[in-house]
């Protein structure tokens, strides 16, 4: 008994320090997904990434994760989901300024301007203002040039839309100053060109006419600007070359004095060519050396996915030795193989299952079906499915639901109701919804609900890996398993698939 404690631990500890390596390979997968427009399963990604980086502490990365999650979330109006993400971060922050004493404001500015880009999308002037005044604060206190940019852009943006003119021609101003100031011209007729942009997208008409009059006037100011400089480069170069000129009519050593000059220039012209050729050296080896260790980690991550596969299939044999009717031995046993699916499930969690057209009201009248013999006395099971046909993964998407409403059986008290919903959100958007009634999910439970190893079990009372097992499920049919934490009647679990 005490070698199959150690093979179990050794397991965990594995499995634990696999999950942490893979935060950064989440966060690159998800970069991919988005780059390939494919902005479900960037968002899960980013998701895993942040709950990755969260676990292990890593502020600086997980801010910026759980930004990308709520802007993938809020692409597709689920709001809620959004701000939901950006709190937990939030709360996540201010963990981490109470531990260590010390502010974050640039990381606090991003928050913000999230939440800013969502009131803006909401058309809620009052609350877009809230989050502007937090972001100017938070970039005061940050002093990063970056910031400041930022922030005038927004400024302008929230300005233009909500009718406030002047204020907006200011910050453009302020904005372009900045530019001018470095001789950017560039990045200021950018600048010009997004806002015209913004106003197209938003239909103001009154405001592409005001900004491209504007541009017009200033690309034509700046070309005298850099005409005049040009004139003024050529003029002086003249003047230098009659000098020249001059100075070598006259002297016979000033001959010598320019061609000794141009020879310290072709020196110093070689020694830069032989230091750029070294950064470069320098910079292949590097690069040589990013890739060995981007291919090691791989390897590391394959090496640990089969080392879990490996304890799982030894433990097994071990077990076989083991009375069969102990509860303990049954518990070790379906731990083993959930452990196995879980490791095996998420590294092909890319791979999406094919689907093939189901008939939504059969489908959920035949789940339902499955759990009367295990509910309560006197427990309703109500069916609200359309009659309409969708392409369903139907096997492990029975799986899910099925675990979910065997749990719901369990905890809908005498009296209750559990309640299957299939809804038809769009031509590739179908959602799933299964209630009960009786006591909610506790909040330090449902914040780990869908996340491994989270907590210690009594494996005879459940191993705890179910909710995760269903999620990754869930994920390969290209789509999302969430707890609706807003519902206080009990338990609501919402399944948001796009085949």
């Amino acid at each position: 008994m005490n070698r199959i404690v150690i093979l179990l631990t050794t397991v965990v500890l594995a499995f634990s320090a696999m999950a942490q390596n893979t935060a950064e390979s989440f966060s690159a997968g998800a970069e991919q997904a988005l780059a390939a427009s494919e902005y479900v399963k960037a968002r899960y990604l980013y998701l895993q990434a942040f709950n990755a980086f969260q676990k292990r502490g890593d502020i600086e990365k997980a801010i910026p994760a759980a930004v990308n999650v709520a802007a993938l979330y809020h692409r597709e109006n689920y709001y809620k989901e959004a701000f939901d993400i950006l709190n937990s971060a939030d709360a996540m922050l201010t963990a981490k300024e109470d531990e260590t004493g010390n502010a974050m404001p640039a990381l606090r500015y991003q928050l913000a301007r999230e939440r800013q880009k969502m009131y803006l999308k909401l058309r809620k002037s009052d609350r877009a203002a809230e989050q502007l005044e937090r972001m100017k604060s938070w970039a005061n206190q940050a002093s990063d040039s970056l910031l400041t940019i930022d922030l005038l852009a927004a400024s302008a943006q929230q300005y233009y839309m909500f009718g406030e003119s002047e204020k907006g021609d200011a910050a453009v101003n302020k904005l372009i100053a900045l530019y001018e100031n470095k001789s950017d011209f560039d990045n200021a007729g950018k600048c010009y060109k997004d806002l015209i942009d913004m106003a197209s997208r938003t239909g103001n008409a009154r405001l592409i006419s005001r900004t491209y009059d504007r541009y017009i006037s200033w690309a034509d100011s700046v070309a005298k600007v850099k005409s005049d400089t040009r004139a003024a480069s050529l003029e002086q170069q003249l003047e230098q070359a009659e000098v020249e000129i001059a100075d070598r009519d006259s002297s016979l050593t000033v001959k010598k004095t320019i061609i000794g000059a141009l020879c310290v220039l072709a020196a110093i012209l070689a020694a830069a060519l032989v230091f750029g050729a070294i950064v470069l050296l320098r910079y292949i080896a590097l690069n040589r050396r990013q890739k060995k260790q981007i291919e090691a980690a791989h390897a590391q991550n394959m090496i640990k996915t089969r080392f879990i596969s490996n304890i799982s299939a030894q433990l097994g044999p071990t077990l076989d030795t083991l009375p069969s009717d102990l509860p303990g031995v049954a518990a070790l046993r379906e731990f083993t193989g959930q452990i196995q699916e879980f490791s095996d499930l998420e590294a092909t969690v890319a791979d999406i299952y094919p689907t093939e057209p189901s008939d939504l009201t059969k489908f959920c009248q035949g789940l339902a079906d499955g759990i009367k013999s295990k509910v309560r006395s006197d427990v309703r099971i109500v069916v609200d499915a359309p009659k309409v046909s969708a392409p369903l993964s139907e096997e492990p998407l029975t799986r899910v639901i099925g675990h979910i409403l065997d749990n719901a059986a369990i905890y809908t008290p005498e009296g209750g109701k559990i309640s299957l919903e299939a809804k038809k959100r769009g031509p590739h958007n179908f959602q799933f919804i299964i209630t009960n009634t009786g006591e909610p999910i506790p909040p330090e439970q449902a914040a780990t609900l869908f996340q491994p190893f989270s907590s210690v079990h009594d494996l005879t009372q459940g191993t705890g890996l179910g909710l995760p097992i269903c999620s990754l499920l869930t994920a390969k049919m290209n789509g999302t398993l969430s707890l609706d934490e807003s519902y206080t009647g009990g338990a609501r679990f919402v399944i948001q698939l796009r085949p």
